[in-house]
């Protein structure tokens, strides 16, 4: 296999990734017990991937931090400081979403514990620049999901109108504004091509079994899944799902690309937008900022 460099850029592009202090709150009931537009797989599904975010968002930190002092670009070093304090601040918000799920059924803490174990396993057993290809691969799945939620009414509207929505809208703008962060860190550490399109790979074939797995225990501890009718409806509406639409798997293969960069898909439009919506002068979560 060779080992292809990818070309360098003198600088980085300027991008704004600042830190956003959250503090969700989550009033007793407020959410109903299958949240996700009274849908049970997506319900679960959400679920599943809240409870993935705060040990994968360390993981994300771990592996671009370890970097940290190898950056000499003051542009890319700045952001590399907004991604670590938004995914900071990701974590700890989700994991106050994940007890009160947790609280309503959902096993939000099994999953938390198996990603935490297999993530410290890849800490101890993988060289430093894998672990960042992987994060660098994952970004580009949550940035590209994020971007289809900011998209897509049909997405939006799946979520309903609760706080799970509000999280959900504000992860995935700043996914998105830091969504070439760690692809830039990888480039600029001299991570190869082959690599980055290998890690992505695997992480593919990775997160795929465990969203499927993950979200198949947590339905089976669900007493509504063993309503036949109910549990069938849930499970055919999943293939027209807005996040499998044919545009999201081509941009999620686009990654694998030779010359591929985050920045290919212009999301600036999208993110003015959303940036005036969510925290303008009168964004509807700017009241939950600190």
């Amino acid at each position: 296999m060779t080992t292809t460099r990818e070309p360098i850029p003198d600088t980085v592009p300027q991008r704004s990734v600042p830190v956003r202090r959250m503090r969700f709150t989550h009033p007793q009931g407020a959410l109903k017990r299958h949240y996700a537009d009274g849908d049970l797989v997506m319900s679960h599904l959400v679920s599943v991937l809240s409870a993935t975010f705060p040990p994968g968002e360390d993981f994300f930190v771990r592996s671009v931090r370890h970097y940290r002092d190898q950056i000499t670009d003051p542009e890319l070093a700045a952001q590399v400081r907004g991604f670590i304090g938004q995914e900071v601040v990701h974590g700890r918000e989700h994991d106050n979403l994940n007890k009160i799920l947790r609280g309503m059924g959902y096993p939000t803490h099994w999953t938390h514990r198996a990603i935490k174990r297999w993530l410290k396993l890849a800490d101890r057993t993988l060289p430093p620049s894998v672990r960042l290809g992987f994060t660098a691969g994952l970004e580009h799945y949550t940035a590209t999901i994020a971007e289809q939620l900011l998209t897509s009414h049909r997405a939006q509207a799946l979520l309903g109108d609760n706080q799970a929505r509000n999280i959900l809208l504000w992860h995935a703008l700043e996914e998105s504004e830091h969504k070439a962060v760690a692809f830039d860190v990888y480039r600029a550490v001299g991570g190869t091509e082959n690599m980055r399109i290998a890690t992505m790979r695997v992480i593919s074939t990775l997160l795929i079994v465990h969203v499927i797995s993950g979200t198949a225990l947590s339905v089976l501890t669900d007493r509504a899944a063993y309503n036949p009718v109910r549990l069938a409806r849930s499970l055919a509406r999943l293939p027209r799902s807005p996040f499998l639409e044919r545009e999201v798997i081509r941009r999620l293969r686009a990654y694998n690309r030779p010359g591929f960069h985050p920045d290919d898909h212009d999301s600036s439009d999208l993110l003015a937008r959303w940036q005036a919506e969510l925290f303008g002068p009168e964004g509807s979560l700017t009241d939950q900022m600190r």
